[in-house]
């Protein structure tokens, strides 16, 4: 072009950008690929020195692209200094995620810096810093190749806000009063990551020094001969040797992406299953038929385990009472002291599941655990040996002053009891006799026994009244019918 010169600007502190060779024509354009083709003869690296066009004045000005030079982005010149896109501005900044973790949400104002392949975050602006001279001022800068840019309204209550995701999981929230301003931001940022990923990603954008997949070697600019240009190795953190990595961020964002919207209808899928499973699960009564579940001994009603046993006194009552009238009558505390509850708990699981077992067997050497066992199966009858319905008439009778009538009322409300409650009842203290017939030697007497056996035997069936004052009646009931048991059940007196 006519009125057109060619200026190099050489150790200039803030150098212009490179004017595209397809920008310019006549002279201008033979005198820049003269400077390239003289570079690829001497295999050196391409220029530092920058060309800018100076203009006719009597023509308009041209404008100048602002977008990402490709020397920058490849590192081709070596030192070739990015071109800020947006000035400093102060915007309100969180950061809320580090490589995938989650980070407490502290919002901040942050001086924020665009560049060309950068977004950097000061504590202040340059120039305090700079004045200042602050060590704390170094900048937080992201890579914006490969980012994701995107409004969002469920991230924070704030209004106008910005998320920005990293290649690397990070996740970055960005944030102004004023819609206007952050809008600019949002555009900004969009734009620059949307180039450098199409940079990265060696889509045909007119851009110079596109590198061809897994090689060192560029295809041609737009103007330039067909013959390429060999350059060096890229260095290792360039933006064309992340291409695998920012890949992999968005097939990441994408699935995070589809299992927050599918979270939901997971969880309403297994409620559903979870609903059907529970409505269409057999009853007891069902798996206890198929025998599956089979019935078991503690925690059985009386009359149902005599039921099925087809006697009136349980099978395990009758061994428990013979095996401590065998080698136990003597054994001091019987009833009161405790046994080992493991071996208690061994001997229920083998009654429960009706599997053969002796308690003259050295494991059940122990009387107190058989001991033990036989006060357990009282305490888990579902209704206790005194049903409820007759707690009150009994607690009534043993107010009674007079001996003979208290002896003729509770005698009537044992005969009233259902057979198996009446036959067992008999078999216990007929038991119970014999332990107090040796009370010298296993020193237990009819306070100490009733003690015992008055709250394993009967409770009320609501809890309601004095407790302690039930457990009183409790006592004395047992002990009352413990002593006058051959009255109460014709039973010989020893």
């Amino acid at each position: 072009m006519a009125g057109t010169r060619i200026t190099n600007l050489q150790n200039v502190g803030k150098q212009p950008p490179l004017i595209l060779p397809h920008q310019l024509t006549g002279a201008a354009q033979g005198t820049v690929q003269m400077r390239i083709k003289s570079s690829q003869s001497s295999g050196e690296r391409l220029s530092q020195t920058k060309s800018m066009v100076l203009q006719d004045p009597d023509l308009p000005p041209k404008p100048i692209s602002r977008h990402r030079r490709n020397q920058s982005q490849h590192n081709i010149g070596g030192a070739a200094e990015s071109l800020v896109v947006l000035k400093g501005e102060y915007l309100n900044k969180a950061k809320i995620s580090d490589g995938g973790k989650k980070l407490r949400k502290n919002w901040a104002s942050t001086w924020v810096v665009l560049e060309t392949d950068k977004l950097l975050f000061y504590k202040e602006s340059k120039q305090e810093a700079l004045t200042n001279l602050k060590p704390g001022c170094s900048p937080d800068g992201v890579d914006l190749c490969g980012v994701v840019v995107e409004w969002t309204t469920e991230r924070s209550s704030r209004k106008n806000v910005v998320q920005i995701t990293t290649s690397s999981g990070s996740e970055f929230l960005l944030q102004a009063d004023n819609y206007p301003t952050i809008c600019k931001w949002h555009d900004a940022i969009k734009s620059t990551a949307d180039n450098l990923s199409k940079g990265a990603g060696g889509q045909a954008s007119g851009k110079p020094g596109i590198q061809r997949a897994n090689s060192t070697e560029y295809l041609p600019r737009h103007g330039l001969p067909s013959k390429t240009l060999s350059l060096p190795k890229l260095a290792p953190d360039s933006p064309c040797t992340k291409e695998p990595e920012h890949r992999r961020s968005l097939i990441f964002k994408s699935s995070k992406l589809t299992y927050s919207m599918s979270d939901s209808a997971d969880k309403i899928g297994v409620k559903n299953r979870l609903k059907k499973f529970i409505s269409r699960r057999p009853s007891m009564k069902t798996l206890q038929e198929k025998g599956i579940i089979k019935d078991r001994v503690f925690g059985c009603h009386l009359l149902a385990l005599c039921e099925r046993e087809g006697t009136t006194v349980p099978k395990f009552v009758r061994q428990c009472v013979e095996a401590v009238e065998k080698r136990g009558l003597e054994a001091d505390g019987i009833y009161r002291v405790s046994g080992n509850l493991a071996t208690i708990q061994k001997l229920r699981f083998l009654v429960d599941q009706e599997e053969e077992f002796n308690l003259d067997d050295s494991q059940w050497e122990d009387i107190h655990v058989v001991t033990g066992a036989l006060k357990m199966f009282f305490r888990e009858l579902p209704e206790p040996l005194f049903p409820f319905p007759l707690f009150e008439l009994f607690v009534e009778a043993i107010k009674t002053k007079a001996g003979k009538q208290k002896v003729q009322v509770i005698k009537k409300l044992v005969l009233q009891l259902p057979k198996p409650n009446q036959d067992t009842m008999r078999v216990l203290f007929r038991h119970l006799q014999k332990i107090l017939t040796c009370s010298r030697k296993n020193l237990m007497s009819t306070q100490g026994i009733s003690i015992v056996f008055g709250p394993t035997l009967m409770w009320p069936e609501l809890d309601c009244g004095n407790m302690a004052v039930n457990m009183v009646y409790q006592n004395q009931i047992v002990e009352f019918i413990l002593i006058e048991s051959p009255e109460i059940f014709g039973l010989e007196k020893k």
